[in-house]
């Protein structure tokens, strides 16, 4: 009788596991019936790494969340929403885009080279022009928004000047001509070639513009921008060709005078120092774009 037993028993427990207790297991024991019913397995699927707990507000996992973030940063870097060509007065450059949404549009870019032509060339310092060269490098990160989601767009980002201006100054008037510098007329020709150079100070420069992004086709479109960079003060540096050359001029009494070319480059210099536009560089450029 306990061989039936053990019998019975065991080919219940193998047919219980074999159909996961899809039937009751009937036990005989001494004219006994037992029905015990098995209870099924339940498999769960395996949980992600990270998950949003809607209860707590929170994310579960942070590793996980962290290394998703990381992921959705990378793809987004290395799949660029735009390219675009721009040339304008900080420069001929490009620059890469990247969409965080339908609105908003993360920019890294270069502008540089000669670009003293794209601004004319010259600028004026009170009474004084000078005619410019440049070698310009400015990188910069910026964001740029489309507030209203139509053509118009709001730009503003850092730059990271490396400009060198060369500068060389125009005499002016009749004859001989004569440098202007504090109301007061110098003459050019015993002062002879003024030149030098500007530098701003700033080596981050914040910057603001407005512009329009019209789209001529699904992937091709035209931008213009115009807005301004804060570069900080400027140091300047003029010099005479012949510092100890004597110069004649009147001064503001009316009295006629004498001083050195070093002299009147060392005045001039102060005066573009003083130069406010160029604190506040002016950005002006236009470009297309070519969208993915």
């Amino acid at each position: 009788m306990k061989f039936i037993k053990l019998t019975a028993i065991s080919a219940a427990v193998l047919a219980s596991t074999a159909a996961l207790a899809a039937d009751p297991v009937i036990v005989v024991d001494d004219n006994d019936a037992v029905v015990y019913e098995a209870e099924p397995v339940a498999y769960q699927a395996a949980q992600p790494s990270y998950a949003y707990n809607s209860d707590a507000g929170i994310v579960r996992n942070t590793t996980g969340a962290v290394v998703g973030t990381t992921k959705t940063i990378f793809n987004t870097l290395t799949h660029p929403a735009s390219v675009s060509a721009e040339a304008g007065t900080l420069g001929y450059g490009a620059n890469v885009g990247f969409s965080v949404n339908e609105k908003t549009e993360l920019q890294a870019g270069w502008a540089g080279g000669d670009a003293a032509d794209l601004f004319g060339g010259d600028f004026d310092a009170n009474d004084v022009n000078y005619d410019v060269d440049s070698d310009f490098s400015n990188p910069y990160l910026g964001v740029q928004v489309r507030p209203m989601a139509n053509w118009f767009t709001m730009g503003a980002g850092i730059i990271v000047p490396d400009n060198d201006i060369d500068v060389r100054a125009n005499s002016e008037g009749s004859d001989d001509g004569y440098f202007e510098l504090n109301n007061i007329q110098y003459n050019a020709a015993q002062t002879g070639t003024l030149e030098g150079t500007i530098e701003h100070r700033n080596k981050l420069a914040p910057y603001l513009t407005v512009g329009f992004r019209p789209n001529i086709t699904n992937n091709f479109g035209l931008f213009g921008e115009v807005g301004a960079a804060y570069m900080g003060k400027t140091d300047a540096t003029v010099r005479a060709v012949d510092s100890t050359s004597l110069v004649n001029y009147t001064d503001k009494d009316g009295t006629p005078s004498t001083t050195t070319a070093g002299e009147v480059a060392s005045i001039a210099e102060k005066e573009l120092e003083d130069k406010d536009w160029l604190e506040w560089f002016p950005i002006v450029k236009v470009g297309a774009t070519y969208r993915f």
